[in-house]
């Protein structure tokens, strides 16, 4: 069982240029951002538990990157210290207008987030959404503790600074960077638990590389789409259909208080009949279904028009996902519905 110690430092603390390497005059160098907010990163070893802790502040992660202050003027922005699996809808909703405001300064040129990588993808995915900005905005982290060797986090703290000041990088959207490969905000999901090499994009693969302060690009994000920041995020939770499902979950959700409802689905999106009446039953009480796929590519569309296939539903008021996958469908649709768009035809554009 993990342990985790309690650090809830949920502020917002700029602290200025980082200290550490002897750096060039100020106005020669770029202004990078650095908002922390926790994770593996910034954690160490606890000799009376053994497990890893919350225990390095903003200061301390970036004075542990050799080099970084040669490259920009980091100002570090302490959001919090926590887990990122203890990350909350409440926290994006005071993360994202944070950040919004640091992009919009003429004198910062990009912004780097370190994040814990269990919601990663999760976090960068809302604030590509909600964030409106040519520059760039790369969440990183890392999957080994400050304490071990070979801790990954000096490294990709340092790819995020070069990517984010890089002309190249530009117009991205918000990435996930980690062990030199950036990742699409829409696509990017974590595919190893415990593996430096933990992100990966699938099919759409990744949009460039960072190495030795050079951005290279080759690959552009798709289905982007922007939102106004919402005021509240919809309760929407989220749905695997098994084989023997009675539906019993979905009801439970409509019954629940749920605004919306996403179901990650079998193949192309397909359900059994008992699954297809609570869903049917939850659209009649004016509930969102929103229905994706169980596998990693190829995503939910109308294939089949048998009960519980994806053409009927999609007739009875089922949104398919398209390329979603079931949590990115969850974060737009909990978006959509707490900006009071909640009718199935105009929900559908967003996610087709």
């Amino acid at each position: 069982m993990r342990m985790v110690v309690s650090i809830w430092i949920c502020l917002l603390v700029i602290v200025g240029p980082a200290a550490g390497d002897t750096m060039a005059p100020a106005q020669s160098l770029p202004t990078v951002a650095v908002v922390t907010t926790g994770g593996t990163i910034a954690m160490k070893i606890d000799p009376a538990t053994g497990a890893a802790v919350p225990a390095l502040s903003g200061d301390a992660l970036i004075a542990a990157v050799p080099g970084l202050a040669k490259i920009a003027t980091l100002e570090v922005v302490q959001f919090c210290n926590i887990d990122s699996s203890w990350m909350s809808p409440e926290l994006w909703l005071r993360l994202g207008p944070a950040v919004q405001k640091l992009v919009a300064r003429q004198d910062v040129a990009g912004v780097v987030i370190a994040h814990g990588t269990d919601t990663m993808a999760d976090t960068a995915y809302f604030l590509d959404l909600v964030i409106d900005t040519p520059k760039t905005v790369v969440l990183t982290g890392a999957m080994r503790n400050a304490s071990m060797p070979g801790a990954d986090g000096p490294a990709n703290l340092y790819n995020a600074v070069c990517q984010a000041i890089s002309p190249q990088a530009q117009n991205w959207g918000v990435t996930v960077t980690l062990n030199s490969y950036v990742n699409a905000a829409s696509q990017v999901r974590k595919q190893n638990a415990m593996n430096p090499q933990t992100f990966e994009s699938g099919l759409y693969g990744y949009l460039g590389t960072v190495y030795g302060q050079a951005v290279s690009r080759f690959n552009e994000p798709l289905h982007r789409i922007h939102l106004p920041m919402p005021q509240k995020l919809a309760q929407a939770p989220l749905l695997r259909t098994f084989v023997g499902d009675d539906g019993s979950l979905v009801r439970a959700a409509a019954a629940g208080g749920a605004q919306g409802i996403v179901v990650e689905a079998f193949g192309a999106g397909n359900v059994n009949p008992a699954v297809d009446k609570a869903i049917a039953e939850a659209i009649e009480k004016g509930i969102a279904v929103v229905v994706t796929s169980t596998c990693i590519d190829g995503g939910a569309h109308p294939e089949y028009g048998s009960t519980g296939g994806g053409a009927a539903m999609e007739k009875q008021g089922v949104i398919l996902s398209g390329s979603l996958s079931g949590e990115k469908a969850r974060i737009l649709l909990s978006v959509l519905l707490g900006l009071d768009i909640t009718q199935p035809a105009e929900l559908r554009p967003y996610f087709n």
